[in-house]
């Protein structure tokens, strides 16, 4: 029987409308099944981090397993519909079912029960650290990060530096099961690898999203390589060329950070003659007596002078401010939206320092943006890309200028601009410090996923990428067994690290856009002294691009904020410019590099 090709036509806009109303059901019940999950999940990691416990990490690995587990078998369902036509919203979200994972557990069981016991059990092994000198004379990593900070004695630094380190090796040989059975998730789900999958999330092919991060190195990297030199002067001149070879990568324990991430708290040493702003954050607030609510509630009146809505109630009922006297908990600051709607929180043992005052601002920048876009379907509950996530408090720090701190009252008089050096010196030692830290993690385990680093090579490799990128190196001598990688909470904690990198570059590129909206003229006023405290217009800016979260492809979310849809380093170099030449006068030529 021969059919017309109308009546063909017919059938076959028959089928497609079946097919798309099987997309429809299916999304609407992925949709349910994983805020279910994602709620349960998060209230027993919750329980898990704020209450260690044999018994809570059994629970907390329980869920967690549940939850990849439904996210892995919707993520394969979802590519049975890569041929079907479909809508844009529909299309996106199918997309963000499959490269929504960090961690793809396999489909048998056994292996997926095996790598949630092993991702709760490493998390519970970093947060129990401790380095015990003798018995009961135990520090943690809080006690052991003090003296990393505060001393200066070659010998006391090299003793608090390798005893956290110690708590790390334990961690190996879950880590590399974790890498095993992650991979076979992730090839499950059609990837390469775990590290594929990682990079497959920024609506780009996965090496092209690896050669974007390079382009934004190499726009930044001049400027390191500055501050790397002024640094490695200095600390020679401190510590003698015995110690730090003036043309040579620098002791990782010396740079005041236990990872050298940042190196701020050298600032005393590294300082200018006049660098003195004439005000210690943290001597202030610890003179105020200022309690953990004090200095959350000054971060949650910066958003709200934006025109953001005060937190909920639950939110001072829920989070953890300070660190129980009774139990272990992860004291690692982190933000949380525990019903993905308005139960945010976020767990921190915080004291009366200038550190924990700016990482207030940026934990609660997590909580905004969870709020801005809670309206949204929950596939697109989430930030434009994870860097963006990062970068959204860290842009509120860069207003908190010292006009700023003026007007909440924590300084009587703002310096005046002979002091800029100083200021953007210390910003500097944080925040362009950090930018190859940032990027080497991923860059190692990006290769440990691929099978180019073996476990045998692990911490030879680490330290290979450290001298690469940071120009540091390991204060004493390590051994094949040692896992320095594990002494670093996001890769035990399977937490994605390159978000820290790009949230660097996206924060400054935030920062100039919204001063702009603000009304800041860089003729007058330069970028480093303009804060969007108390300005709506840049607030409502800012919603603007919060409220999308991630029901559109990042670039159309960096274009509504700053109309350009690339990430560009430039707003870095734009802020940093008068620094940079300073750097280089400093330095008189002497070379750059290692």
């Amino acid at each position: 029987m021969r059919i017309s090709k109308l009546a063909l036509g017919a059938v076959f806009t028959l089928i497609s409308c079946e097919r798309k109303q099987d997309v429809k059901a299916f999304l609407d019940g992925a949709e349910a099944e994983l805020l279910a999950l994602s709620n349960e999940q998060g209230r027993a990691a919750w329980v898990q981090a704020t209450y260690i416990t044999p018994d809570s990490e059994a629970l907390a690995a329980a869920a967690t397993e549940r939850q990849i587990q439904a996210a892995a078998r919707l993520a394969k369902e979802a590519a049975k519909f890569d041929e079907t036509a479909v809508d844009a919203e529909s299309a996106r979200k199918l997309r963000l079912l499959k490269t929504g994972l960090t961690l793809a557990a396999p489909a048998d069981p056994k292996k997926s029960a095996e790598l949630t016991q092993i991702t709760t059990r490493m998390e519970g092994t970093y947060g129990k650290g401790k380095y015990c000198r003798k018995e009961n004379d135990c520090l943690d990593l809080g006690q052991l990060s003090k003296i990393i900070a505060e001393s200066r004695d070659p010998k006391e630094l090299t003793e608090a530096w390798t005893g956290w380190h110690s708590i790390a090796p334990p961690i190996k040989a879950d880590f590399a099961r974790y890498v095993e059975l992650a991979n076979e998730g992730a090839k499950e789900l059609g990837f390469a690898d775990t590290g594929a999958m990682w990079r497959s999330k920024y609506d780009m092919p996965p090496d092209d999203f690896a050669k974007e991060v390079d382009r934004l190195w190499e726009q930044v990297k001049p400027l390191y390589l500055s501050l790397h030199a002024y640094a490695r002067k200095k600390l020679a001149e401190k510590y003698g060329e015995q110690v730090v070879d003036p043309k040579g990568p620098i002791p990782a324990h010396l740079l005041g950070n236990m990872w050298a991430q940042s190196w701020d708290n050298l600032y005393p040493m590294l300082a200018p003659a006049n660098g003195d702003p004439g005000y210690d954050l943290t001597k202030i607030l610890q003179a105020r007596k200022a309690t953990a609510v004090d200095m959350t509630k000054f971060a949650e009146s910066f958003y709200v002078s934006l025109g953001f809505a005060p937190l909920p109630k639950t939110f001072w009922e829920r989070s953890m401010l300070t660190k129980p006297r009774d139990r272990d908990v992860v004291c690692h600051a982190s933000a949380w939206d525990v019903d993905n709607v308005d139960d945010v929180r976020i767990k921190m043992c915080i004291e009366p320092t200038s550190e924990d005052f700016y990482t207030i601002y940026h934990e609660l920048g997590h909580n905004y943006y969870q709020r801005a876009y809670n309206q949204k379907p929950f596939l697109f509950r989430d930030g434009a890309n994870d860097g963006f996530h990062e970068a959204i408090g860290d842009t509120i720090q860069l207003s908190m200028t010292p006009d700023y701190l003026k007007q909440i009252g924590l300084i009587a008089t703002v310096p005046d601009v002979s002091k800029d050096t100083g200021i953007l010196l210390r910003r500097a030692l944080e925040k362009v410090a950090f930018l190859p830290f940032g990027l080497m993690i991923d860059q190692w385990r990006w290769k440990v996923f691929s099978g180019e680093i073996k476990p045998g090579n692990y911490n030879t490799a680490w330290w290979e990428l450290r001298q690469k990128y940071q120009g540091v190196k390991a204060p004493v001598a390590r051994a094949a067994n040692d896992f320095d990688p594990g002494a670093k909470y996001h890769v035990p904690g399977g937490v994605p690290y390159t978000r820290y990198f790009l949230a660097h570059i996206l924060q400054f590129q935030f920062h100039r856009a919204l001063a702009l909206k603000a009304g800041c003229d860089f003729k007058t006023t330069p970028l480093h002294r303009c804060s969007i405290y108390n300005n709506k217009a840049a607030g409502k800016a800012y919603q603007d691009m919060l409220a999308l979260g991630i029901s559109k492809p990042w670039p159309e979310a960096l274009e509504i904020l700053t109309g350009k849809r690339e990430m560009d380093a430039t707003a870095i170099l734009d802020y940093f410019a008068p620094l940079k030449k300073w750097l280089d006068e400093q330095n008189g030529g002497a070379p750059a590099g290692w």
